[in-house]
């Protein structure tokens, strides 16, 4: 494809009238407003180059991979393992073995939790958690304390929306097995500092996992480089299918763990007295994978990382810093997280003094603006900042700041509406 950047000001920028017309939903109307889309934070607009790839595969590769001696899956199979290496190149692993397919982050971090954890985790042990991770990072740690007799130390968050350092600190001095944390929050938009995190966590002997859902359409992310142990990403938040989704872990952390699930394809032998199992990543991947989706997340990563990963983060910044503008000349609006730095980037949480957050999406609907209303599966956080729900705008690399600006006109019919 061709270049979807743009000179301005001497600033390299993505040309949005080039990329938009790449996303088919964009072009909706809901009523008689045109859609403006600000939900990516719960799932991305499929871009079209993952829509093509999956139906060239449907159309004309469909077979099952890995065992098959025939055209059709040899085609499969190469196109399922290219799908592995593109999405380890993304994440910057130093072996695509590192990479295991999975339905989504959720899985990921649940694989960790039952495969390593079980191994590792035992009565009297302890685990980090913060404030701001999203259910999918709470629940199953606390499975497996209650199934170990571990135990959970939280650290908080404080009123910026940061995590309060000097408590992570307090909770690695006592030297956890593992440490889970968010790359970036799903409701304050919170960029954590995972590099200098994880040189904590090594200190105190701790294992950091990271939940990069929500940074990894957004950050060049470079697992290496960040110094996690495990890197739990989705695909449907980085313009790719739902249903697929991949965990990065060390390739000697995953020769150590025990299989998640039996079945086919994770073995290496079966007899009536046992069996014995496949080397990674195959001894995670049970039964037939999601071959069509794992194609289409990696033709997204593929059209994402052809944008230029550095373009698409100043993109995001850009479009969060005006959207924080814009929403502070509401009168009675308050806004959750950090304010605009270069650590804070989408989603922008807010709600509005006399509305329910539900009521104001149900409005802003009618505009054919399209938001997030509820906790967002960040209960422990909702608690923490003192409400029950907040809306959520969350941005793509499609965003346009005309969108905000509709967003704003909603949010103000919602008042007036309301008559607050």
């Amino acid at each position: 494809m061709g270049s979807v950047a743009s000179k301005s000001a001497g600033t390299e920028k993505l040309d949005l009238e080039r990329i938009r017309p790449s996303f088919p939903t964009l072009a909706r109307r809901i009523g008689e407003a045109p859609l403006v889309y600000l939900d990516s934070g719960a799932s991305a607009q499929r871009v079209l180059a993952s829509i093509e790839a999956v139906d060239r595969y449907e159309r004309r590769h469909h077979s099952n991979v890995h065992r098959g001696s025939h055209t059709l899956s040899a085609e499969a199979t190469d196109a399922y393992e290219g799908a592995r290496a593109t999405v380890a190149d993304h994440l910057g692993a130093g072996d695509r073995r590192e990479v295991v397919f999975v339905r989504n982050a959720t899985e990921a971090i649940n694989l960790v939790a039952r495969a390593w954890g079980a191994a590792n985790v035992g009565a009297g042990d302890r685990i980090v958690l913060t404030e701001m991770e999203h259910h999918s990072n709470i629940v199953p740690w606390q499975q497996l304390a209650e199934a170990t007799g571990a135990a959970i130390d939280w650290v908080g968050v404080d009123d910026d929306g940061e995590l309060v350092l000097d408590e992570l600190a307090e909770a690695l001095s006592r030297k956890p097995k593992l440490l889970a944390v968010t790359h970036l929050s799903n409701v304050l938009g919170t960029l954590n500092p995972i590099s200098e995190i994880a040189a904590m966590a090594h200190d105190a002997g701790t294992l950091l996992l990271v939940d990069g859902a929500q940074a990894m359409p957004k950050l060049g992310v470079d697992v290496r480089e960040l110094g996690a142990d495990f890197y739990a990403v989705t695909g449907h938040k980085a313009y790719g299918p739902t249903g697929i989704g991949a965990l990065w872990t060390r390739l000697e952390l995953l020769r150590e763990m025990p299989p998640f699930l039996g079945g086919g394809s994770m073995i290496r032998k079966v007899t009536k007295a046992g069996t014995t199992y496949a080397d990674p990543p195959a001894k995670f991947e049970a039964g037939t994978p999601a071959i069509a989706q794992a194609i289409g997340m990696a033709a997204a990563l593929r059209w994402l990382d052809s944008l230029g990963m550095d373009r698409v983060l100043e993109h995001e910044r850009e479009i969060t810093s005006y959207a924080l503008d814009r929403l502070a000349t509401v009168p009675g609006l308050r806004v959750f997280g950090p304010p605009a730095t270069p650590d804070r980037v989408g989603p922008v949480s807010f709600e509005v003094e006399g509305i329910h957050a539900h009521d104001i999406a149900e409005i802003l609907d009618r505009h054919g603006v399209a938001v997030r209303a509820g906790h967002h599966c960040a209960q422990p956080l909702m608690e923490r900042l003192g409400v029950a729900a907040t809306a959520r705008a969350s941005f793509g690399v499609y965003t346009t700041r005309e969108e905000i600006d509709v967003l704003i006109e909603g949010i103000e019919d919602a008042k007036r509406v309301f008559g607050v």
